[in-house]
């Protein structure tokens, strides 16, 4: 048994910076050497207690050691155990520790345990020099919250916070999380999904491709490419959030609410969506889209709510309410539909079309067959109006007032027209040869107007008619117009677009913060700006065009995605997919080692022109096989921006 008490030095603090610290041996128990076998080592071997060696408040414990003490060097083998402070703990099979660099390589049935949570993995690199811990072959991390699988690791032991990488999964009683990308910090539980992810919960499924997930209460949000399955309905946006404690989301900018039992759909750029009232809240352009008897109803309103179970629910529109179906259209102050009764009210100045057929009242209730989706009736209350141009003559109009109408709708077009209670028609009649035979001027209790193809093709006057036909140069033209008489034909809605007025159209979008990556709140101020630098793209062309074979001009690198220089000495010419451009080293060093962590080897080089380091993964000799790379995201393997950087030779 050897025991081994080497002496201790204090070092100046320069040489502690520059020098690195031998190994010490704490016991060595049996001791030999097999120079034929491992020259310069010296071998260790138990006894009734493990060998043991320290470095730097690190200490190991281990049946066989292999020191190569003039190399600074170690391989552990069996039973291995290392410990740093009071909270970090790994064993191991085997361990190779360089005690110049700070680094061990750990492998078979490797177990990392903090206070935190536990690692394990096949083969761990534990670099004691950053505080950091990486594998690159599967591993699972087990915390108080989460079971986290992934093929590729690293851990950040100050912050606390793990990167994964490939086939990343989250598995929880409550839900389970899966992405390509994703950074965890055990500690707050919180994950930062930076490539496509998708989150299960019992009640919602969320995808998106970058976003924020707090694991302990469920809440979160996508800003790429985000959808939520959520109580019967799909929402979709630049932005969505959610929290399932206060069973509610919402969703910002470029926003699609998909009701998937009613198949109906809300468009706006400001959504929210109540599970438990089952509710949706809609403004910014918002438009609710229904599909009435194959064809789709356009209503939009400064505001729009949808409330009520799925087989009964209540849209309301409010201010400035115009809707539109081929046709049908329509404008009012407010607008109310009732699924249940198949009722919609238009509220306050309201005013509809029906084919050439202009309808107006204090009040229309339009009535739908809800079993076959068809529009049945229509009610207009009190001050009843009915208009159309005369069709043959094209100057004068047909009209019909009374305080209320009733009317019937056939395959969606009116047909019938019942006028109650101080009737009044003026009516242009013609023979078969489409000649003017007079104009007929009625009032009388009721009328019916029966219609075809949107003209009135026949009156029947009931109690009491009072009038005449009268020809055209008897009537003058001033007695042609009922009293309260106005035609509105200008601000008929002719198309789905026309919904909406100028200010709808010019709607500034809020800007969607962190939207090529989620806003880290976990990470320290300063390692957050050197994170940022690292992972976004720096476009390092100007403003300026350059000649392409073929096209005009090309545009800037982050438009096109393609740049073309003539003469870079230096670079041999091709085309080079570029991942990064960065002008500082430390991001430069940063972005490589990220890369490496998804098995991805990159090539750079610096320009002189701007002395920017560029990287890229890979270069070619064509420009299709350059884009084919591109368009794929190189692959599948790089899933942030690429672009293709040409260099023609002199």
């Amino acid at each position: 048994m050897l025991l081994f008490a080497l002496p201790f030095h204090w070092l100046h603090a320069q040489e502690e910076n520059t020098k690195p610290r031998q190994i010490n041996i704490v016991y060595g128990a049996n001791f030999t050497k097999d120079e034929a076998k491992y020259p310069g080592a010296s071998i260790f071997s138990k006894d009734d207690r493990q060998v043991q060696f320290e470095h730097q408040g690190a200490d190991l414990w281990c049946d066989i050691a292999i020191f190569y003490q003039k190399e600074n060097k170690l391989r552990a083998i069996g039973n291995i155990r290392l410990k740093q402070g009071d909270s970090i703990q790994m064993t191991s099979g085997k361990i190779d520790y360089d005690g110049n660099i700070k680094l061990a390589k750990a492998w078979e049935k490797v177990v990392l345990k903090n206070t935190d949570m536990t690692l394990r993995t096949d083969t761990l690199y534990f670099d004691r020099q950053n505080q950091e811990s990486y594998y690159n072959n599967s591993g699972t991390i087990v915390d108080s919250a989460n079971t986290l699988t992934s093929k590729i690791g690293r851990y950040y032991m100050e912050p606390k916070k793990y990167q994964f990488l490939q086939s990343v999964k989250i598995k929880n009683p409550e839900y389970t999380v899966e992405s390509s990308q994703l950074d965890y910090y055990t500690t707050s539980k919180n994950a930062y999904m930076y490539g496509p992810s998708t989150i299960t919960g019992e009640t919602y499924t969320l995808y998106c491709e970058r976003g924020f997930y707090d694991t302990k209460v469920e809440t979160g949000y996508g800003i790429k490419n985000t959808k939520i399955n959520y109580n019967n309905r799909i929402i979709e946006g630049d932005s969505v959030y959610f929290n399932k404690a206060r069973e509610f989301a919402s969703a910002t900018n470029n926003i699609k609410v998909t009701d998937t039992i009613n198949n109906g759909v809300i468009r706006a750029h400001y959504a929210e969506v109540f599970k438990a009232k089952d509710s949706v809240f809609a403004t910014k352009r918002a438009v609710s889209i229904s599909l009435v008897e194959q064809d789709s109803l356009y209503i939009h309103g400064d505001t729009l709510m949808v409330t009520g179970k799925p087989d009964d629910r209540i849209l309301r529109a409010f201010r400035n309410t115009k809707f539109y179906k081929t046709d049908l259209s329509g404008k009012c102050d407010s607008l109310h539909f009732e699924q249940k009764t198949g009722i919609t009210q238009l509220i306050r100045q309201p005013i509809l079309w029906n084919l050439e057929n202009q309808m107006t009242g204090d009040s229309i209730h339009l009535i739908s067959d809800m079993e076959t989706e068809k529009l049945d009736s229509l009610k207009v209350i009190n001050n009843a109006f009915v208009i159309s141009q005369d069709t043959i003559g094209k100057e004068g109009f047909n009209q019909a007032k009374g305080k209320d109408l009733f009317g019937k709708f056939i395959e969606n077009e009116l047909k019938i027209a019942d006028l109650v209670k101080n009737t009044e028609v003026i009516y242009y009649m013609y023979n078969d040869d489409q000649e003017l035979i007079g104009i007929n001027k009625t009032i009388c209790s009721a009328i019916r107007l029966t219609f075809e193809n949107s003209d009135i093709e026949d009156i029947t006057f009931f109690t009491n008619p009072d009038g005449d036909i009268f020809p055209e140069q008897d009537l003058p033209e001033n007695s042609r117009k009922l009293k309260g008489f106005i035609w509105r034909g200008d601000e008929r809605i002719r198309s789905k677009e026309e919904i909406f007025d100028e200010d709808d159209n010019n709607i500034t979008l809020v800007k969607i913060k962190g939207l090529d990556n989620p806003i880290d709140r976990d990470m320290d101020p300063d390692m957050l700006e050197v994170e940022e630098k690292a992972r976004d793209f720096i476009n390092s062309s100007k403003t300026e065009t350059v000649p392409i074979p073929g096209r005009k001009t090309a545009e800037v690198a982050s438009k096109s995605r393609f740049e073309e220089v003539k003469g870079e000495s230096d670079l041999q010419p091709g085309y080079y997919l570029i991942a990064n451009v960065f002008e500082k080293e430390e991001n430069f060093s940063h972005f490589t080692r990220i890369l490496a962590d998804r098995d991805i080897q990159p090539k750079s080089f610096i320009r002189k022109k701007n002395n920017f380091t560029y990287v890229y993964l890979d270069r070619y000799d064509t420009r299709e096989e350059a884009e084919k790379a591109r368009d794929s995201q190189y692959f599948g393997k790089y899933t942030d921006d690429i672009w293709i950087f040409r260099v023609i030779g002199k």
